[in-house]
This record gives C-alpha cells, structure tokens and sequence, in this order.
C-alpha cells in the first residue's frame, strides 16, 4: 500500500509516494537520490544514516518515511549554505577526519546534533555539569556522545579533533554574539542602550 507524504529535505519540499513499509532512508536514496546519508548496517547499530530529523539527530534506516510527513530533514549535504561550509564540515576537513568518507556524512550531521544537544544543556551518560548546568563538551564527552557512529577506518582520534574544534567554534561565536559591541562597551551611549527609557538622559 502506497501513501502520499512530503518531506522537506535539505530545505526543499520534496512529494513523493512510498510504500507504508519503506524507511526513511530507502524514500531518501532511492526515490529522491538524496546519497548523502549510507546505508552501513540497515539495523541503527553503525549511524552511517545519521541525519537530522526535526533538529534532532536519527538513524533515518530506524524511522518510517510514513511517520514523517512533512518532516523537517537535513543531511549533511544541506548544512552548508551557498558559498560556506557549515563550521563542522570545516572542522572535518582542517582535522583531517576521514578517511574512505563512507560514514563521514553520518558522523557530521551527528556532531552537529553533539554540540547543539549540549549547548541545550542536555546530559549523557558521562556528563559533568558546570556550576552554572551546562554541559562541557570534554573529550570524554565527545567521545560518549559520538559512540553510535561508526568508524571502520578507525579515524576516532581526528573525528575527536573536529569535534572538540568545531564545539570551540560554536562556543566563541556565541560568547561573541552576547558581548557587546567593543566599541560601544561602556559608553554613555551604551549605557544610555542599556537602561530603562523611562530612566535615560
């Protein structure tokens, strides 16, 4: 029995009719030719399907397409925008994180879901919160979060890397976006910002 779904893939709204029994990554790969995520083990033992379901990180060989209509779906081939790679996939290439690539698309849209689940504050298994609840993304953490993806080429220690660089990056940037303008840091003109209307000059 067929059923008529749409998913939004990659930010494009993607109709398509699939058999009840198909899964998310069969509707992706063979009847849209989204290849971006593989099929490794087909049982959501290896993550090379990985991608992010809803904002969420799911292994699409697991999920139904059915149960997903009008899902919001991003593949590691949709995190980057027109000229810029997405600050993860940077980091995989400056680290040197891959070797035959198989998996790589899985193991990135997985640290995408590892660096936003823990900027959310989101615990695993090996969390150590900070005083003020969040989560540090130790190596020990990456490592416990990263675990359902898979590597037979045993680049670990890169993907660790990339990992750690791209949780820095993402750190800063919203350290950055939360300060200030540096020029305006302590201005009466800032100060003037800052206060109650009721209460400026």
């Amino acid at each position: 029995m067929d059923a008529h779904i749409t998913l939004q893939v990659d930010g494009q709204p993607r109709p398509l009719a699939v058999d009840t029994r198909t899964t998310l990554l069969d509707a992706l790969r063979d009847r849209l030719g989204v290849t971006s995520p593989k099929k490794g083990c087909d049982h959501g033992q290896c993550g090379a399907c990985t991608v992010l379901l809803d904002g969420r990180r799911a292994n699409s060989c697991l999920a139904l397409a059915v149960a997903h209509d009008g899902a919001e779906i991003v593949t590691a081939e949709g995190l980057a925008g027109d000229d810029t790679l997405h600050p993860v996939q940077q980091a995989f290439l400056a680290e040197d994180a891959f070797q035959c690539g198989y998996c790589t698309p899985g193991q990135i849209c997985s640290a995408v879901g590892v660096i936003e689940e823990a900027a959310a504050g989101q615990p695993s298994t090996a969390t150590a919160l900070d005083e003020d609840g969040a989560v540090a993304l130790t190596d020990e953490e990456i490592r416990e979060r990263m675990s359902g993806n898979l590597c037979r080429c045993g680049a670990y220690v890169n993907i660790l890397a990339a990992v750690r660089r791209a949780a820095a990056f993402e750190h800063r940037r919203g350290a950055e976006q939360q300060q200030p303008d540096a020029e305006l840091a302590g201005s009466p003109t800032a100060d003037a910002m800052t206060a109650h209307p009721e209460d400026r000059p």
